[in-house]
Order: structure tokens, then C-alpha cells, then sequence
């Protein structure tokens, strides 16, 4: 059992000690009584996980770190690729695309040959983290990089490769967007939709309508679509949250999309656009419901150019992600809706995500609620201030009843603004009354 002595050595050293795999008890010193106490209990710790077979003996733990860098890489890949996303779901092929990438990047910026080379690479990846930042990147780019070596060290650790995480103690850079996504106007799609082509309409249409995402849109075959239910069946292996779903449409644009495939609309505009070289045909469905092109933000560019829509305004900027953002606040906006019906049509794990990431307020919105708020407190014609006197239930009476202070300093601020009072306040012999607003 891990312990430290009650008094240090003569030289000022805490002695501490721990209880290795072959059940011996080994001893060493450190400056500190509390660093000495706690490295004693990890290293109980790890070695009773060699003991139990829960993580390789030493001599194996040093046959992994002599392995190739690529290699494990591959080996962490394949994991991946089969287990490694939520639930124990395959990661998304963007998602596996993105993670080889970036450690190709470390790899080669670090200079790593063999897994024993991540060590002591903790000042080296902030250096090369804070030149990210200096080019200009955003933020959540420098955390994809950050994060796709940090899983790694953290995965071989997990596995006994690594007997410890190199990368401990690096701190995240503020994902904070620079710019962000603002919802397009009814105004706003409307010139948009006019001004596009017949395929890129529905295209729009179908990602306003729908708040699906490009590679979601793309992945889209005619056996997705159910004119029954009036909706689209989204499978689990390309959509982001990697969970099967539907997603209901109007029935209008279901027929759309149905007369669209059937006449096979989007294969050849896949032929014609996808056969330049060097373009990824192979996320592309056998039989297409839409047509998606390959640089979508370059096509929603043009057409919002067209359309005399500026891309970046008051609000933040317009995107083909963008489109999303429009249809969640359409949702959110529409007459009726609960909050979790909300959530459930944009798909969000949380009501946060919806409410507060990709929910916007729109300045002219606002207004109008507040004008519909305020004829509720409006006062009525009777309650104006020219009418702010009128003649009492009993005016008739000869009798006079004698104004109170409050009634006798309206009736001089009356004055005072040049308004002429009713002629029967003037009269001595009518009975009057102030009208409290």
C-alpha cells in the first residue's frame, strides 16, 4: 500500500513509496510531501492495473513505444472508424477525413517517427498552436488541431502505449465565432429563390424547409423520400448526430422533389459538373434526389450576389450553413410552437443548442411585438386628454361637488398646455370627476 514517511530525510527529502505489479515494495524521494504523496498512490494505481491485466506489463509498454507514429495512427483510425464516435458509432467520414489530416500535420511539423517521440512535445505543440493563431485562424480550427493529437496521446494511454498523457495540461483556445450565421428574412429568400436556377431552387427550398445539412442534402437518394408521411427517412451513417430520423416536409415540396428524381434531374448535373479532375464523386447516392454542387458556398455566393443580397450585414453573414440557422427561426417564430418541438424539428440534443446557438432575434420582429403588447394598455378615445373630464353619472343635479387637490392640479395642467376644457367643467352647477388613466 502507497504511503510517505512522517519526517523527511536529513536532506530535506519526502520519502514515499508504493507496491509494484510483483507485489515489492519500492521506495523514492521527492522535494515535495505532497507531490511525493500523490505520485505514490498514481503509481499504486497504475501498477495495480498491471497486476489485474488491465494495462500491459512495462516491457510491453515499451515494445509500443518503438512502433512506428503511423502506425498507431492507422491502428487508431480503424477504432474509429468502427467504435469511436457517440454511442460507440462509427465516426462520420468528414469527421475521420478531418482527424487523418491533422495528424499528418503533427506528424510532420513534429518530426514524429515513433510513438516515444510524443513525449516532451508539450512546448512544441503550443508553439505550433499559437502560430495558427497569428495566421488568423478561427479559434474552433486551432481546437480540431488540438484535439486530434490530444485524442490520440489520451487513446494510447487508455490502451497501457503510453504510460502517461504528454499533452496534460494544455489549454484550450477561446472558440468564441469571429462572425456569425445570421437568419435570412422572408424578404430575403424570396429574391433569392427568384433569382437562382430551377435545380438550385430546390436545393434551397429543400434546405430551408428542412434545416438539413450540405453532406446530409447530398447523401439524399429517392428512397429517402416518403410521399406518405410526407417527409425524409435520415440515415444514421451520414447524419451528424449518427442516429436514424425523419424529417417531415410540406407536401408541396415533396412533390417537387419527387417529379425532380424521377425525371432523373440530378444525374446529369452530377455528369456535367463532377467529372472535372480531382472531383470527389463517392458520396454521391446511385440515384440522387438532389443535386448538391461540389462547392456549395461558391454557388450561394453567386446567387446571392445575383440577387442583390449582401453576404456579410448587420446580423452576421450568410452562408449555405446559413440556411439552417433560417429554418430553426422560422420554426421558432411560427404561431404555436413549443419548445421542444422546436428542438425535435432541428434535430438538437438540447433545447440550449436551439435556443441560444442557433436561435436569432430580428430587430423588426421585436417591434411589432411590442406594438401588439401595447394595444392592450392602450387607453381608449373617452381616456385622452381633451375627454380627460367628462360629466358624472348625476351631472344633472344642481348641486355642485367641489374639486379634491388631485382633480384641481390636472385641471391646471390642462390649462397650462393650452387644452379648453369641457364646458360643462366650467360650470359651477355640474357635478364633474377625473378619469384615472
Amino acid at each position: 500500500m502507497a504511503g510517505i514517511r512522517k519526517k523527511p530525510t536529513a536532506g530535506g527529502l519526502w520519502q514515499a513509496w508504493y507496491t509494484d505489479y510483483t507485489g515489492k515494495k519500492r521506495f523514492f524521494t521527492m522535494d515535495s510531501k505532497r507531490d511525493a504523496h500523490q505520485k505514490a498512490h498514481v503509481l499504486e494505481d497504475e501498477h495495480r492495473q498491471i497486476r489485474d491485466g488491465l494495462r500491459p506489463l512495462p516491457d510491453a509498454m515499451e515494445r509500443h513505444k518503438k512502433r512506428p507514429f503511423e502506425e498507431v495512427v492507422r491502428e487508431y483510425i480503424a477504432w474509429g472508424e468502427a467504435q469511436g464516435g457517440r454511442g460507440g458509432r462509427p465516426w462520420g467520414a468528414t469527421h475521420a477525413r478531418m482527424r487523418k489530416a491533422h495528424l499528418a500535420w503533427w506528424q510532420e511539423r513534429l518530426g514524429l517517427l515513433s510513438l516515444k517521440d510524443v513525449h516532451g512535445t508539450l512546448p512544441r505543440v503550443e508553439k505550433a498552436l499559437r502560430e495558427l493563431q497569428r495566421r488568423g485562424r478561427a479559434g474552433k480550427t486551432i481546437m480540431n488541431y488540438q484535439e486530434a493529437l490530444a485524442a490520440l496521446c489520451d487513446w494510447c494511454k487508455q490502451r497501457g502505449y503510453l504510460d502517461a498523457d504528454p499533452l496534460e495540461g494544455l489549454a484550450p483556445f477561446d472558440t468564441t465565432p469571429k462572425t456569425i450565421r445570421r437568419a435570412m428574412t422572408p424578404d430575403e429568400i424570396a429574391k433569392l429563390l427568384k433569382a437562382c436556377a430551377p435545380h438550385r431552387r430546390l436545393l434551397y427550398q429543400t434546405a430551408l424547409l428542412s434545416g438539413l445539412r450540405r453532406n446530409e442534402l447530398r447523401n439524399l437518394s429517392i428512397e429517402h423520400l416518403d410521399q406518405q408521411d410526407r417527409g425524409l427517412h435520415l440515415d444514421p451513417a451520414w447524419t451528424k448526430n449518427r442516429k436514424p430520423g425523419f424529417q417531415s416536409l410540406p407536401g408541396w415540396l415533396v412533390e417537387e422533389l419527387d417529379a425532380f428524381a424521377q425525371s432523373d434531374g440530378p444525374n446529369p448535373l452530377y455528369a456535367r459538373f463532377f467529372n472535372r479532375a480531382g472531383t470527389d464523386r463517392g458520396d454521391i447516392p446511385k440515384h440522387p434526389l438532389l443535386y448538391v454542387p461540389s462547392h456549395t458556398a461558391r454557388a450561394l455566393d453567386a446567387d446571392l450576389k445575383a440577387a442583390g443580397i449582401p453576404k456579410h450585414g448587420p446580423g452576421g453573414k450568410i452562408d449555405f450553413h446559413a440556411s439552417r440557422t433560417a429554418y430553426i427561426n422560422l420554426v421558432l417564430e411560427s404561431q404555436g410552437i413549443t419548445p421542444k418541438e422546436a428542438q425535435e424539428l432541428a434535430r438538437h440534443g438540447t433545447l440550449e443548442l436551439t435556443m441560444n446557438v442557433y436561435g436569432r432575434v430580428r430587430q423588426g420582429r421585436l417591434a411589432q411585438i411590442v406594438e401588439d403588447v401595447g394595444e392592450f394598455l392602450r387607453p381608449k378615445a373617452a381616456e385622452v386628454v381633451p375627454g380627460l373630464y367628462r360629466q358624472a353619472v348625476g351631472a344633472e343635479q344642481e348641486s355642485a361637488t367641489p374639486l379634491n387637490n388631485r382633480e384641481l392640479h390636472s385641471f391646471k395642467m390642462v390649462e397650462a398646455a393650452g387644452i379648453e376644457p369641457a364646458s360643462e367643467i366650467k360650470s359651477t352647477k355640474t357635478s364633474t370627476c377625473v378619469v384615472d388613466l
